[in-house]
């Protein structure tokens, strides 16, 4: 029988015209992939309705591949009575100022549809793989990707940063498929120690001048992190981790969480700004951070939500951490009826035919390129105000008016498609065209400034808890952790939705048992 990864050659004893077919075969397969990319437009580049900090910078953009070591690392998906000690292997894109010129790479990467198999796709890119880099002392930006996603399908951002003299380092975290629930402690335990441990060894080679990182500058560091990857960004930033984090993830975060030996060491050293999109302030019932663990951060902050991301919450969820984080400079730019999905590139073809393989990409309400390029222009504005201390970004991300629907320019030239001046000409935000600065909103409070809480509206009479179940009580019930994650979880989210899960507090309580215990003590129960 013919081995079938041996070429087909001419001289085979199988008759000639079957060789034919089968080369024909492979080449079209190849054809029709290629085309497959190439027919989608590379997420990099911004359409012509993007605003004006969106456009790529004056370099092209090199990629190139890093793999990281970081020995004797415990694992908490291993092990059978404590988690294993094993060295931990990463990958690493990293995006760099380049000269232009060459073929841009496509990327191929994949996600895990329903059950969990891979489901593999293609993404056009702008950079060009190991190109000649662009001499010159550079940032760093470390670029976390979500649970169960990959770099690129950050690629987006990353690219279109190093065409602005950024050098990126967007790690694949090799998260366990984001249906099988009982793993979910891997992802909770490693972000943000293997965020911290990128820069820390960026920053050194740096240091070192060794590549890919000879034109780097490592006392200036910024993170972003998308949805998972953005809680390991505030947390390497100064953010507290709670507790009971520590029996959650069997006890891989004990050194790291408040109070804990180690816990100084997950914080970056020279950070100079964060970006936060879609970021979580909750794993299940427990709280990601110490109560007033925001508050800690003193980098300024720029925070990116959909106003519906029911995945991470908007009011309680990343506006809560918005008005949290009170010690440092912060933004919060919000999406009106966008949800959890604002971070990745729009859907490739492969991912086109099933809700699920889209919903990775797509929000329901936004276009994903008019996404993309928002977040372009004000993570360009941010970063390059903060980390290249250039004072003639402020007039993109400060003063303008909160509300996008109020901007308006009086004395708009007659071309069309102008970018606004902003002030003092116009209130329609600097960097926006007339009628495409719409939906969205911008706030900003400086370091020093608490956030007036909303009140609530006022309950029925029938579902007001009693005096006992206040807030106040609820904090000198000795509740335990689990209990209080219980407590805050968002509507519709409390016990009963968790009550088919397998999940245990610190002291081995179940969902049912914290439900039950809490009723019994404080007179109420349970949301």
């Amino acid at each position: 029988m013919q081995d079938i990864d041996r070429p087909v050659k001419f001289s085979d004893t199988a008759p000639m015209i079957l060789a034919r077919p089968v080369r024909l075969l492979w080449l079209a397969l190849l054809i029709v992939g290629a085309k497959s990319a190439l027919a989608q437009e590379a997420p990099a580049r911004p359409g012509i309705d993007a605003p004006e900090l969106a456009a790529l910078g004056p370099n092209g953009a090199g990629v190139t591949t890093l793999h990281l070591m970081q020995p004797g690392q415990l694992d908490p998906l291993q092990g059978a009575n404590a988690p294993a000690r094993a060295d931990r292997q990463l990958t690493a894109r990293v995006w760099y100022p380049a000269r232009r010129g060459g073929t841009p790479i496509i990327y191929h990467s994949a996600l895990p549809g329903p059950d969990a198999r891979l489901v593999h796709f293609t993404i056009p890119g702008i950079a060009v793989a190991d190109a000649a880099a662009v001499p010159g002392r550079f940032p760093l930006v470390i670029l976390a990707h979500g649970y169960s996603n990959t770099p690129e399908v950050l690629a987006w951002l990353g690219e279109n940063l190093a065409t602005k003299g950024y050098v990126v380092v967007a790690p694949a975290f090799r998260d366990p498929p984001i249906t099988d629930r009982e793993k979910s402690i891997g992802p909770l335990a490693r972000r943000p120690l293997d965020i911290a441990f990128v820069a820390a060894e960026a920053q050194r080679r740096a240091r070192a001048g060794e590549a890919p990182f000879a034109h780097t500058d490592p006392e200036r560091t910024a993170l972003i992190g998308y949805s998972m990857g953005s809680y390991g960004a505030l947390t390497a930033a100064g953010a507290p981790l709670e507790p009971g984090l520590a029996s959650a993830t069997r006890g891989v975060l004990a050194p790291y969480v408040a109070g804990g030996a180690m816990s100084g060491e997950v914080r970056v050293a020279a950070l100079k700004a964060v970006v936060a999109i879609s970021s979580p302030m909750r794993f299940g019932p427990l709280s990601l951070w110490t109560p007033d663990g925001l508050a800690a951060i003193r980098t300024p902050t720029f925070f990116i939500v959909g106003s519906q991301d029911h995945l991470v919450g908007y009011d309680p969820g990343v506006r809560t951490l918005f008005a949290g984080e009170t010690n440092a400079p912060r933004y919060l730019l919000t999406f009106r009826e966008a949800g959890h999905n604002i971070g990745m590139s729009g859907a490739p073809n492969e991912m086109q035919t099933r809700l699920w393989d889209k919903d990775w990409f797509e929000d329901p309400v936004w276009r994903k390129p008019r996404l993309l390029s928002i977040e372009a222009h004000f993570i360009t504005a941010f970063l390059d105000r903060y980390v290249q201390d250039d004072t003639s970004k402020s007039a993109y991300i400060d003063g303008l008016v909160p509300d996008s629907d109020d901007g308006t320019w009086p004395d708009a030239p007659a071309v069309y498609g102008a970018f606004s001046p902003g002030a003092p000409a116009a209130t329609l935000w600097k960097g926006f065209q007339p009628t495409h600065a719409a939906g969205m909103t911008l706030e900003f409070r400086p370091a020093g400034e608490h956030l007036q809480a909303p009140r609530a509206p006022d309950a029925p009479e029938t579902l007001r808890p009693s005096a006992q179940c206040d807030a106040t009580t609820r904090e000198t019930q000795a509740c335990s952790p689990l209990q209080r994650g219980l407590l805050l979880l968002r509507p519709g989210l409390g016990a009963a939705a968790l009550s088919g899960r397998r999940f245990e507090g610190p002291a081995g309580e179940s969902v049912a048992q914290a439900t039950a215990d809490f009723s019994t003590r404080c007179g109420c129960e349970i949301p």
